[in-house]
């Protein structure tokens, strides 16, 4: 497996980067929850959503490349997912008011679990058609 520990790996750094954005707002004084401070919940969202839709789109992905699944395909969906997750965490975690980064990283992250299911759903039919 070759390709989808690169995306991993980059993706890891990105939620590295999420989660000290998180811990820099926790330092004027929340230490859990957000309380109530607005500039807190959107970096724990940012953060949150990622370590919500990354994981199960990784995993499909490696078990696509474990299948033998085209490389440029599984380059595509995990370049698509980077952009899509950068342009999302920039757009909460970031910004705050970047509605094109949250919407196109949104749909790009959805267009991928969408896509990585249906593959997934593919390859086990074949599967069993080949037992």
């Amino acid at each position: 497996m070759l390709v989808t520990p690169l995306y991993a790996g980059l993706l890891a750094i990105w939620f590295f980067l999420l989660s000290l954005r998180v811990v820099q707002q926790r330092g004027h004084g929340v230490s859990l929850g957000d309380g109530g401070d607005s500039e807190l919940l959107r970096r724990i969202r940012g953060h949150g959503n990622f370590a919500e839709y990354v994981p199960l789109i990784l995993l499909m992905m490696a078990l696509l490349e474990l299948t033998k699944h085209s490389t440029l395909l599984l380059h595509a969906m995990g370049l698509t997912l980077l952009v899509a997750r950068v342009l999302h965490g920039v757009a909460l975690s970031y910004t705050g008011a970047w509605k094109f980064g949250r919407f196109y990283g949104t749909l790009l992250t959805f267009a991928l679990l969408l896509i990585a299911g249906l593959l997934c759903v593919w390859q086990g039919i074949v599967g069993l058609r080949l037992q």
